[in-house]
């Protein structure tokens, strides 16, 4: 076994997986705006969309409004919500992924 996966379980990386939709490149453009310095990883499977980042990923619902070009409810970024990783925490104005222990 080589050394990465056999660390695979220090990972602290959190975020979205979403199914592929028009709502997927939007919330991949704010992440990266919402999270400046952050490195923002993007895994497309085709079928669903891997957003992640390290620690903490925040997307805000503004963001997503002036990425689509129109308003934005949060609930309806939970409707494409695949799954995640780390914990959520939500509300009208932003979704936030996390973890409240580092690895």
């Amino acid at each position: 076994m080589n050394q990465s996966v056999a660390d695979g379980y220090k990972n602290n990386r959190v975020g979205p997986i979403l199914r592929s939709s028009d709502l997927t490149e939007a919330v991949i453009e704010a992440a990266r705006e919402d999270n400046p310095g952050k490195e923002v990883r993007v895994d497309d499977k085709g079928a669903y969309v891997r957003i992640d980042a390290e620690g903490e990923l925040i997307i805000r619902r503004e963001t997503l409004e002036r990425s689509l070009g129109r308003p934005f409810k949060m609930a309806e970024f939970e409707i494409n919500l695949g799954s995640f990783a780390g914990r959520v925490e939500t509300t009208n104005e932003h979704i936030r992924f996390y973890f409240q222990k580092s690895i």
